[in-house]
């Protein structure tokens, strides 16, 4: 009898020793591989990062604002489209100045992304969505401010390359094609909400989008800065009027431009290439947010976006002090009706 409660006694610490053990490596492995839905790895090069370029947007945001206050003082229908360029300028700064100064963690733990699906109560899917919302909409902001100079480049060389063909509106063209992008991610927005993917999905949809717009930019500025000088320096002998400060401001315009969306097209078309490659080998792209690759990622491309808004702002600029020094009003110059004569080279309108 003895013997058996011993055995009984022996048994029973055995099973509690294995029970504690167990225990103990479970804690362990949920403090070690803690899902990266919980887990806070953001690296302090990544905070700073973050900081510098929050602070970098706000000073444009700040001088945007004051220079699209100090164009609608001006008054007049020319300086319309110049306000509309700071407006535009002022909501890209302030949306991306936004994002990096709000700290990482209030959208969700993880500084690199990670694969959220949408309504699932165990990870913080709702920050990851604004997250990408509010990125999304600064892109948009961006690459409207020169989509708006192609729409006015293509309907003045319409004009002197086809006088007789009816043309409509630049503004009308502009918000037609902006609604059309803001249109791609409202339905890439809902497929997420929809659960037909997951975040990852929503990066890589903006990805391509744009790779594919960056790619027709830099077509079209190439081939409507060709033909605007072309059209400036036959203006310019036909009407004996230096046309030199508008063909610079064209070149200035080309080279940022080309640079600024080569750049933006080669980063968005190799990350969407990635994304596609690991999703189709492992079923999720996890793999390749690593912190140093989506560092370099993120700064090639965000101060990529500052250099092109600060350039941005002093061509503005230089053209307001151009025009000043020749006695012409601020702003953009009318092109002239077919039946008001001979066009003068001070009526072309160039940023």
């Amino acid at each position: 009898g003895t013997c058996g409660r011993r055995t009984m006694a022996n048994d029973t610490d055995v099973a509690a020793a294995a029970a504690a053990i167990d225990n103990a490596t479970s804690i362990s492995q949920d403090a070690t591989e803690a899902p990266p839905s919980t887990r806070l790895d953001e690296t302090t090069f990544e905070f700073y990062s973050d900081g510098i370029l929050g602070l970098a947007f706000l000073l444009t945001t700040i001088i945007a604002a004051k220079r699209m206050m100090w164009s609608r003082r001006q008054g007049g229908a020319e300086t319309t489209v110049v306000t509309a360029f700071y407006s535009l300028i002022l909501m890209t700064s302030l949306l991306r100045s936004a994002f990096f100064i709000i700290p990482q963690s209030v959208f969700f733990p993880s500084y690199v992304p990670v694969a959220y699906m949408a309504f699932d109560p165990n990870v913080p899917w709702v920050g990851a969505f604004i997250s990408e919302l509010l990125i999304s909409a600064g892109s948009l902001c961006l690459f409207s401010i020169f989509i708006l100079i192609l729409v006015y480049w293509a309907d003045i060389l319409k004009k002197y390359f086809y006088p007789g063909a009816r043309r409509s509106k630049p503004m009308v063209t502009f918000l037609t094609l902006v609604c059309f992008l803001v249109l791609v991610e409202v339905l890439n927005a809902g497929f997420f909400l929809g659960r037909l993917y997951s975040s990852e999905g929503m990066i890589l949809v903006n990805a391509i989008m744009l790779a594919s717009v960056s790619i027709v930019c830099v077509c079209e500025i190439t081939i409507f800065s060709h033909r605007f000088r072309t059209v400036l320096k036959t203006l310019g002998a036909i009407n004996q009027v230096s046309t030199e400060s508008q063909v610079k401001r064209i070149v200035w315009i080309t080279v940022t431009g080309n640079l600024f969306f080569f750049t933006r097209a080669f980063l968005e078309a190799i990350f969407a290439f990635m994304l596609i490659f690991y999703w189709h080998q492992n079923g999720t792209v996890a793999a390749v947010f690593s912190h140093q690759l989506w560092d370099l990622y993120m700064l090639l491309k965000h101060w990529s976006e500052v250099a092109i808004l600060c350039l941005m702002l002093y061509i503005l600029q230089s053209r307001f002090t151009t025009s000043a020094t020749q006695g012409n009003q601020a702003g953009y110059q009318q092109v002239p009706d077919e039946d008001e004569g001979e066009p003068k080279v001070a009526n072309a309108v160039v940023v």
